[in-house]
């Protein structure tokens, strides 16, 4: 693509050069504490952290674009997301004997160490506890709908006791020590997602299409027409936000000089990506031509028949966010781990892993109970974190260290990915924005 390996003096694949202790720290934190993944785990977990309960609001997001708009944003995310997944992974060991097992490794690597970390590590972090807090609420709000629906008679049961139930699930499964040890779960949540995509269109396709459907924008004003399109675009950059996690689930994949990791990753990334458009395009473009602008921001809700089905549907929604809570949750809980010990100097161990995760997951519970309607948040985040982190900033650490030809087919490609995303990051908050005021104005607290 026009580019030239940097060129860096090689180093041995030899770690002596860290000191015992470094060394021991390194094989207990959750990133680097174990590297004998497949190529099919970083399948399974690409689609897990990709395919979140967003897939399920793209329907929604299709009514505030329109079909043109609508397919072409799908379309173009796709390729411009695949490309950037496929720079970081290419990028995953680009100093020979060095691997970049966190993002902001790497961004440390091509920003320098200081200003490395302030552009990547705030990002990386509202989108992985962003995400974990949606999915808290996310999981609470598809188990409240499995027990209506199975157990219509049943006395009604405030969502926040439903998302306290949900976390119960995390406070055991945040113990699990690294990215292989929640494989299986991961596998699960994979599985889950394509199932319960394949019943929301399938589902959709059964109905058919409503009496009176229309696909005209839902808003009668100007100003509503044009922010709920903002706010679109932002629902659509939170569906593509896998690449926060994307080194850290390769830096669990073995690597030789003879067969270097980026061969199995890549493999598993084409499979996720398969998945990823066999999800995606089917639920947004069905859901939208079965209910026009009057489907719900969740398809299921706009779906109530056959029950057991839809029951089913809420939870497969709910095993998959199980399992996309850990994935996102994991580099955080590197994060906190490699401060505490390294910078504060606590002893590693099972207390110290006790006691900081599982403030982490009752403080995503928490935020989840306060503001449920944190939901009108992913368009805010979505452009003003997950833009930059999946849409531009692979390309622009691409530039700073492959330096390509002015005018190559790279360079022209990552500028192009580089206005775009920023395009997307200015527009999409604003959006954002104004559906949150909206919410917040008839919102009362812990209702």
């Amino acid at each position: 693509m026009g580019t030239q390996a940097p060129s860096t003096p090689p180093e041995s694949y030899d770690i002596s050069s860290k000191s015992q202790k470094e060394k021991s720290v390194d094989d207990w934190l959750p990133i680097t504490s174990s590297r004998d993944a497949k190529w099919w785990y970083s399948a399974f977990h690409n689609v897990t952290a990709m395919v979140g309960a967003g897939v399920l609001s793209l329907p929604y997001a299709m009514s505030e674009l329109g079909w043109g708009p609508g397919i072409v944003i799908l379309i173009l995310s796709w390729i411009i997301t695949l490309y950037t997944l496929w720079q970081m992974v290419e990028m995953h060991e680009m100093v020979p004997g060095k691997r970049f097992d966190r993002y902001h490794e790497l961004g440390q690597h091509a920003f320098g160490d200081k200003l490395g970390l302030w552009i990547v590590v705030p990002q990386q972090l509202v989108v992985e506890v962003s995400v974990d807090i949606v999915y808290m609420v996310t999981g609470g709000q598809s188990l409240k709908k499995f027990h209506d629906l199975v157990c219509p008679s049943c006395k009604s049961i405030k969502q926040t006791y439903f998302i306290m139930i949900f976390a119960s699930v995390h406070f055991v499964l945040s113990q699990l020590p690294n990215f292989n040890s929640i494989s299986g779960v991961s596998l699960a949540a994979a599985v889950m997602s394509l199932s319960y995509s394949t019943i929301a269109w399938g589902a959709s396709v059964d109905k058919g299409k409503q009496e009176n459907v229309e696909y005209g924008y839902k808003s009668s004003s100007t100003a509503g027409t044009v922010f709920g399109f903002l706010s679109a675009l932002g629902n659509v950059a939170f569906a593509y936000a896998g690449h926060n996690v994307v080194l850290e689930i390769q830096a669990t994949i073995p690597s030789t000089p003879q067969k270097p990791s980026k061969k199995a990753m890549w493999k598993g990334v084409i499979v996720a990506y398969i998945v990823v458009a066999l999800c995606y395009f089917p639920v947004a473009l069905v859901g939208y031509w079965a209910f026009g602008n009057g489907v719900q921001d969740n398809i299921l809700l706009s779906l109530d028949k056959p029950r057991w089905l839809i029951a089913a549907a809420n939870m497969m929604v709910v095993i998959h966010v199980i399992g996309s809570y850990q994935i996102y949750a994991m580099p955080v809980f590197d994060m906190m781990e490699t401060v505490l010990v390294k910078k504060l100097h606590f002893p590693p161990g099972l207390m110290l892993r006790l006691i900081a995760r599982s403030v982490y997951v009752a403080l995503t519970m928490f935020i989840g109970i306060t503001f449920p309607f944190f939901g009108a948040l992913l368009s805010f985040f979505g452009g003003l974190a997950y833009a930059p982190t999946s849409y531009y900033l692979p390309c622009i650490i691409w530039l700073l260290i492959y330096k390509p030809k002015v005018g190559s087919l790279s360079w022209i490609a990552n500028w192009i990915c580089i206005i775009l995303g920023v395009l997307l990051m200015i527009l999409a908050p604003i959006g954002g924005l104004r559906q949150i005021i909206l919410e917040a104005k008839t919102y009362k607290f812990y209702s």
